[in-house]
């Protein structure tokens, strides 16, 4: 007389399955949601370091020609359009810190390379004829890249071979795809900004 019937426990628990079921989904959506806005997250993050870094690099830049490590002569500034060679920029860039006071200059000789998917900054301990190298990834899963430099005269060009060895261009723009992204265009401005 004062308990439950069979069927209303029954149905007691039919609507706490329910319940906890709908529980269970709604949290798995919310940390599906987290999974992919942790992933998209870090993809930004990643692609915002790249571009910090590039930007203090190119930033950086002096007119300063180089030795390779069989002592063929390097342009200061070396850019390809980023389909024809793996290497897309070289260049030699100032404000090297060094903080455990090396015997080193503070300019540094820097490549950045696409190698098959992955866009790596290549920093090489000396300047002239040195194989060590600090490699740094800076993007991966690229599946194109596209690269223009911008001359002292306004005009863009799609590989920097400029006659002189020492010129520079005053500005590089960089279009970067990744996999499962659009493409993503960067623009740099090229060596000390003039007063």
């Amino acid at each position: 007389e004062t308990g439950f019937t069979l069927i209303e426990m029954m149905i007691a628990l039919f609507i706490f399955a329910l319940i906890a079921g709908a529980g269970v989904a709604l949290l798995s959506v919310g940390v599906r949601a987290q999974a992919a806005a942790t992933t998209r997250l870090d993809d930004v993050a990643d692609l915002r370091r790249m571009s910090v870094l590039l930007a203090n690099d190119l930033s950086q830049i002096v007119p300063r020609t180089a030795r390779s490590t069989n002592g063929a002569t390097l342009r200061a500034f070396t850019g390809n359009d980023g389909t024809s060679d793996p290497l897309v920029l070289g260049y030699v860039r100032g404000g090297r810190s060094n903080l455990d006071d090396a015997p080193r200059a503070n300019l540094q000789r820097v490549d950045i390379v696409l190698d098959g998917n992955r866009l790596e900054r290549r920093g090489y301990a000396a300047i002239d004829g040195t194989a060590d190298v600090k490699t740094v990834v800076l993007a991966d899963r690229v599946t194109a890249l596209a690269m223009r430099y911008r001359d002292a005269k306004g005009v863009w060009r799609a590989r920097w071979d400029n006659a002189l060895l020492d010129a520079l261009p005053v500005a590089v723009e960089m279009t970067v795809t990744r996999a499962n992204g659009a493409p993503l265009t960067f623009a740099f401005a090229a060596g000390p900004l003039s007063p």
